[in-house]
């Protein structure tokens, strides 16, 4: 059997930095591939004012928004994403994801070129768009404020390792993205674009998912997840040998460089996490400490031109522009998987972190031939 079914992962996952020009704008994706994206997560990463988050999908159309911090709630503006081309998207003048001379960056994922299908394997019927050769689906249903026994289908050949759910009606738990990652258990959630801790209830029905549902629910009244009359939008992945990797390690606080210099030439010694593949894009988020997400890809680069690190990174839970540590904050993508280059609490102090990682090349490819680090 071949390592991997991904050769090229661009033709699944991209991310494009552009820069903002003020009117009607169409990007064009850098991989090898084409890539027409279904999920388009932008974010403004130079200085010159604040920008949330914003979230944008081809199952709800370009024109509908989620941003975060702030009330992370569902808004319609025509001036968004105009379009998802064969090779990028076109946007229109909304500063937040377009405003002139500022730079931008934009994550982006396949799943079924807009054309979703409804999913009957679970319980409550969704309606799902699915790229099982990628393990990424865009799942939407309507709750019905059960709190235990109800399951949703998400359209992938394997079981989730993590989702990010939403409910999208604006008038009840507006701010939470209930997050479940499989480095943390089906017992507990995350809430996405926050900095708080893992915490314990029954989002999730205390039921790990399976290859082809989902649990969902609540306890005592309160069903973030399945709530009666309300509509709910989820980003759902799947672990893909050579492409995509969701884990979890623990940090050893390394302060020591391999001399004196605290040049990354000799960075900080933290743990490895083996990935399979070497990565273009990795998010961190500690689990036993109030910490925020921490989002690295391979576009934005270093402060430094050394090696592999890369320590330019952006808060997922921050409006705030990407920052940068020398000495502190970065990891090193090696042709297998990251090493920890700091101490930073976000990324490796004395405690438990998730992470989910995304492929720029397989470890090895489907005919045998190994890939090299950057």
């Amino acid at each position: 059997m071949a390592y991997t079914t991904i050769d090229d992962p661009s033709a699944h996952h991209q991310t494009k930095v552009y820069t903002g020009t003020g009117s009607s704008l169409a990007l064009t994706n850098d991989g090898n591939s084409d890539l027409q994206p279904d999920w388009v997560w932008a974010k403004r990463y130079s200085t010159g004012g604040n920008y949330s988050h914003a979230v944008f999908d081809s199952t709800r159309g370009g024109n509908k928004r989620f941003y975060w911090p702030g009330t992370a709630q569902n808004d319609t503006n025509a001036q968004y994403i105009t379009s998802f081309d064969t090779n990028g998207f076109t946007m229109g003048t909304d500063a937040n994801i377009n405003e002139n001379n500022l730079g931008y960056v934009a994550w982006q994922w396949k799943a079924n070129g807009g054309t979703t299908v409804t999913n009957t394997d679970g319980n409550i019927t969704s309606s799902v768009q699915a790229n099982p050769d990628a393990g990424f689906s865009i799942v939407t249903y309507a709750g019905n404020g059960v709190q235990t026994g109800k399951t949703v289908g998400h359209g992938l050949n394997s079981a989730p390792k993590m989702i990010i759910s939403k409910n999208t009606n604006n008038n009840n738990n507006v701010l939470d993205w209930r997050s479940y990652h499989v480095g943390v258990g089906a017992t507990k959630y995350m809430t996405w674009a926050t900095t708080q801790t893992v915490n314990t209830f029954n989002d999730w029905d205390n039921t790990a998912p399976t290859a082809s549902v989902y649990s969902v629910g609540g306890s005592g009244g309160y069903t973030p997840t399945n709530a009666n009359n309300c509509d709910y939008l989820a980003y759902v992945f799947a672990e893909v040998q050579g492409y995509s990797k969701f884990g979890s390690y623990t940090g050893n606080y390394s302060t020591v460089a391999a001399n004196t210099s605290y040049e990354y030439t000799s960075p900080y010694n933290g743990p490895f996490i083996y990935c399979g593949f070497k990565p273009a894009m990795v998010i961190i988020k500690r689990t036993d400490s109030v910490n925020s997400w921490i989002i690295f890809d391979n576009t934005r680069g270093t402060t430094e031109s050394q090696g592999n690190v890369i320590n330019y990174y952006l808060k997922g839970d921050s409006a705030n522009p990407h920052g940068s540590h020398l000495y502190y904050t970065g990891i090193d993508t090696l042709s297998n998987g990251f090493k920890l280059r700091g101490y930073d609490g976000t990324i490796n102090a004395n405690g438990n972190y998730i992470y989910m990682a995304f492929a720029e090349d397989p470890f090895v490819t489907s005919t045998g031939l190994p890939t090299t680090a950057r």
